[in-house]
């Protein structure tokens, strides 16, 4: 009988949990706007939800039900991969994206009509993007921590060192991840010609496209530099924006290029590709790093992509 109490306790602390849970997420939903969408007006839906449908009070309730189930699962995972907090659950993406600009300062002359080059998307929302470059550690453990916790990041990829292994690169696509173009080889791009540069940037939409079916419309230069025929050679090989970094995170740190050293909605995060022959740590080390700046900081991981 004992034992009956026991599991019958345990049981009820589980649902109180999870009640509390719910009553805190459906708060956060009205607080953030989450429950805007479909017939109700605001955001549309995040990627794979349906819109609300039914009336407000039972959509709400649908909604937090699901939200509730989706940060049950993610504190689960938070907890197997050892982040101190669970990662916050990122609002649905806005109905109208934001028009992208190029930020004051980063523009070169000939800049109209050419691919904006930004380092934050303008938006509100407490909400930042992970984007990780070039492909030179292949780590099974990133793939699969990143699915666990439902994180969405994008990719920029070089194909010097993607050749070594394109099926990795494809698994992460098959988990939802955009590849995008990063160029062949990485060189300083304002030290090649135009075509130098176009072949740089054309050749990688060439690869990507043929090993994994899609054309990228995001490129990143390597090292952040680019001239005026960068930008239009980009343009020619159908790239539509140019996002750069507002931080960059390490293993073991993390580091900044704003004056304040802080975080701001929108803000862009860019790492690496790395392991313990580059960093002081592995991919999840990172992971760890970037999710405790960013948790602590009352941030929430979204989707480039649905903000472009």
């Amino acid at each position: 009988m004992q034992l009956v109490r026991q599991k019958e306790e345990s049981a009820r602390r589980r649902k109180n949990q999870a009640r509390a849970l719910l009553a805190a997420l459906s708060v956060t939903a009205i607080a953030s706007g989450c429950v805007s969408g479909g017939d109700f007006g605001g955001a549309d839906p995040a990627h794979g939800q349906q819109p609300l449908k039914a009336p407000p009070a039972r959509a709400l309730d649908s909604y937090a039900r699901n939200l509730a189930t989706t940060q049950l699962a993610r504190a689960a995972a938070a907890k197997r991969w050892g982040l101190a907090k669970t990662p916050l659950a990122a609002p649905p993406p806005p109905r109208t994206k934001p028009r992208i600009t190029t930020r004051k300062g980063f523009e070169v002359e000939g800049q109209e009509g050419l691919p904006p080059v930004f380092t934050t998307i303008p938006t509100r929302k407490k909400v930042v993007f992970l984007t990780i470059d070039d492909g030179a550690e292949k780590d099974p453990a990133l793939l699969r921590m990143m699915s666990d916790l439902r994180l969405p990041y994008t990719a920029f990829l070089s194909d010097y060192l993607v050749k070594e292994d394109y099926a990795y690169f494809k698994k992460m696509q098959s988990r939802g991840v955009v590849l995008n173009n990063h160029t062949l080889n990485h060189h300083y791009m304002p030290g090649l010609s135009y075509e130098g540069q176009r072949r740089e940037i054309c050749g990688m939409q060439d690869v990507i496209q043929k090993r994994y079916g899609k054309r990228p419309e995001l490129f990143r230069p390597p090292y952040g530099n680019y001239n005026v025929d960068t930008l239009r050679a980009a343009k020619s090989c159908g790239i539509k924006a140019v996002p750069l970094w507002a931080s960059e995170a390490f293993a073991d740190h993390m580091e900044w290029r704003e004056w304040d050293k802080d975080l701001h909605p929108g803000d862009i995060i860019l790492t690496h590709f790395r392991g313990r022959e580059d960093w002081k740590g592995t991919m999840p080390d990172m992971v760890r790093r970037v999710m405790k700046t960013v948790t602590n900081k009352g941030y929430a991981v979204a989707r480039l992509e649905d903000y472009l």
